[in-house]
């Protein structure tokens, strides 16, 4: 009988060590999965790559988030993209037939006039020049830049003409704008170059879809 009794005490207490194991496993104190895809670093010649979560990838980034020559190239060079816009838009009020296209003209210039600003003082802020080195740029190398050609056309017409080129070459202009934004994003490495990319991305694709609609 008292063998039984042990044998039963024995059972218990083993059951209960198997629970306060779990109970431990599942506590408060219990390390939360990292989310997002890990990531991979590439390890300095003759070392191996790295893996680090996405935690420990975006508090890397946190730390040294100085701006490399990507950066400084897309601010400068959206600054000049942006500019085009708003002297195509500045032509609107009157040449356009269109309502919607005096108010899209309206909105493009009411968001792309402060980014300007924003992308300006960036580059003061980290003491770089607002033109690349040489004073200018070639517009024809830029995505999506109008020519002056077409500048010039957009100049001469007015009504429904002028509607649909504006918004031909509008439609234009903002798909090149998006791909600078993604090139900096893959190629840049400070964290607000990154959230004005992102804005770009966001507003102008939805831009473009609202354009389709209006040819």
């Amino acid at each position: 009988m008292l063998f039984r009794r042990a044998s039963l005490a024995a059972v218990t207490l083993t059951a209960v060590a198997v629970l306060g194991l779990g109970a431990c496993d599942s506590g408060s104190d219990a390390k939360p999965a990292a989310s997002g895809p890990s990531v991979i670093v590439p390890g300095a010649p003759g070392e191996a790559n790295r893996t680090l979560s996405a935690e420990e990838a975006a508090d890397q980034r946190s730390e040294d988030d100085s701006p490399n020559s990507a950066d400084v190239s897309y601010a400068q060079l959206m600054i000049q993209h942006h500019q085009q816009a708003l002297e195509m838009t500045e032509l609107v009020p009157d040449r356009a037939r269109s309502t919607q296209v005096k108010k899209l003209a309206d909105r493009i210039a009411a968001a792309q006039g402060p980014e300007i600003t924003a992308m300006q003082s960036w580059l003061k802020s980290y003491g770089k020049a607002e033109k690349p080195a040489g004073g200018g740029h070639d517009h024809a190398s830029m995505p999506g830049m109008a020519t002056e050609a077409q500048m010039e056309k957009l100049r001469a017409v007015k009504g429904e003409e002028f509607d649909r080129l504006f918004l031909t070459l509008m439609i234009t202009h903002h798909e090149g704008a998006i791909t600078m934004a993604t090139d900096v994003k893959g190629q840049g490495n400070n964290i607000r170059v990154e959230e004005m990319a992102d804005d770009v991305v966001a507003q102008q694709t939805s831009e473009i879809s609202r354009m389709r609609d209006m040819l």
